[in-house]
């Protein structure tokens, strides 16, 4: 399991709010695909998946302000695809 994490966001950002998911629980995702928009006083930017897999849980659902580090989300990660693709590439 991979946890999303809320990134470092800049000086005295220390917050910011779920503004939409792009994907469902149970949904597959694929890594650096945006998974979640996020807002802040200065900003509006997204948070990519971090590895392909299944979005397992959504920790902090649309409308939720949450801190710099907290957990957004947990993917299981697909490792059946990744060894599929080191298999079949020469």
């Amino acid at each position: 399991m991979i946890k999303v994490y809320l990134p470092e966001l800049g000086e005295n950002i220390t917050k910011a709010t779920v503004s939409y998911w792009f994907f469902e629980n149970g949904a597959s995702v694929v890594e650096g695909n945006d998974l979640v928009e996020m807002a802040t006083d200065k900003a509006t930017f997204n948070v990519p998946a971090p590895c392909s897999g299944t979005l397992v849980e959504i920790m902090a659902p649309e409308g939720e302000s949450v801190e710099v580090g907290a957990v957004l989300a947990v993917i299981e990660e697909d490792t059946v695809a990744e060894k599929e693709g080191e298999e079949g590439g020469a």
